[in-house]
């Protein structure tokens, strides 16, 4: 029986795709971010549909079953926390590699003057 967190965590894991593709179309990802990212939200969607694949680590951990919501909400949580973190601090690259690369060809015309 699928329950509601697992639709959740699918869903989400299918939202990070989408927006992982909806960069690399606008160019603002690399094809290896992108793969990075996919990947990433694949496995993420992967443990949220077949969370069983887990019992192993949390019966050696002895972590019950009232933990697992909290778990999951942490995971998500930092997931889209590290991905809006990387999108801000690569748009904040290009912007800054764009500023050099106009005051270096500025200063480059001053000096032919």
């Amino acid at each position: 029986m699928v329950e509601v967190l697992q639709i959740f965590g699918a869903l989400f894991g299918f939202m990070l795709i989408y927006f992982s593709f909806l960069n690399l179309k606008r160019r603002e990802f690399t094809i290896n971010e992108w793969i990075f990212w996919t990947a990433m939200s694949a496995v993420f969607m992967f443990l949220s549909i077949f969370p069983e694949i887990l019992n192993p680590v949390v019966s050696s951990l002895n972590i019950g079953r009232k933990l697992d919501l909290l778990i999951i909400t942490g995971f998500m949580f930092l997931i889209a926390v590290s991905f809006y973190t990387y999108r801000v601090s690569m748009r904040n690259q290009k912007k800054i590699e764009d500023i050099v690369r106009k005051i270096a060809i500025d200063e480059a015309g001053k000096k032919r003057k």
